[in-house]
């Protein structure tokens, strides 16, 4: 249990800290952090010349990113809830039905239009989340807890140059040498792209779910200001102790 004036205390540094986490996400999911590389040189013989290869992690993944906006939007919720809970009209509820499951049992219309500006921004942020590639075949990697490419192979040339003889040598004339290059391939780049992003089915899931959740909060609320409450005259009882 706890107490409403401890709720009222705390409810705006919820807020504030569902905010940054929100901002937080954006970012991450606009500065290309949920993609990395592993790029690897194989020469085509034991002498060819020896590359570096290159390397970029995967620095989160959407299923990461959105657990913290779980945590961070579902304490904000629990706040308001509270809140409006224990400080509401008991006849102006309603249930938050989505098919046969009751999401939330007897609603206050104050929570249900908080809920509703929340799925707002929550439909906005999975609408934008990053997808694969549809024209890459990727593999979930259990250890890495990302997706991973399929090997592509490329490989590299060099030019090398040749020489073609336009005319032998005589005993009167020297032979008539034509110098052009010639590209060589000299060895065999793999790449591997990984990637924290979902699949496009996923995102499709997860936009889904919030376009349901948002009917279901839109009627509730509906039914809820819907309900009959008695017509209080506290006001004319304010004005008639100030006024007469």
């Amino acid at each position: 249990m706890v107490k409403l004036n401890q709720i009222v205390a705390i409810e705006k540094g919820e807020r504030a800290a569902s905010l940054r986490v929100m901002t937080e996400v954006h970012h991450k999911l606009k500065e290309n952090m949920l993609n990395g590389l592993r790029r690897t040189y194989q020469p085509k013989d034991d002498e060819g010349e020896m590359l570096p290869g290159e390397s970029t992690n995967v620095q989160t993944t959407v299923p990461v990113v959105l657990a913290d906006v779980r945590v961070a939007v579902g304490e904000y919720l629990n706040v308001v809830a509270t809140r409006d809970f224990g400080n509401c009209d008991l006849s102006a509820r309603a249930d938050v039905v989505v098919g046969d499951q009751v999401v939330i049992a007897q609603a206050p219309v104050s929570f249900l239009l908080t809920l509703e500006k929340e799925l707002v921004s929550l439909h906005t942020m999975i609408a934008g989340l990053p997808t694969l590639d549809p024209a890459v075949s990727w593999t979930f990697d259990e250890q890495n807890e990302s997706y991973r490419s399929d090997p592509v192979q490329t490989t590299r040339t060099k030019k090398v140059p040749k020489a073609f003889v336009k005319a032998e040598a005589t005993d009167k004339h020297p032979a008539q040498v034509e110098m052009f290059t010639e590209d060589v391939i000299v060895g065999t780049w793999t790449n591997v792209r990984l990637s924290g992003a979902v699949s496009d089915s996923t995102r499709r899931e997860l936009a889904a779910r919030v376009v349901e959740l948002q009917k279901a909060v839109k009627f509730a609320r509906e039914q809820a200001n819907g309900a009959e409450v008695e017509r209080l005259k506290h006001g004319n009882a304010v004005m008639s102790y100030l006024l007469g």
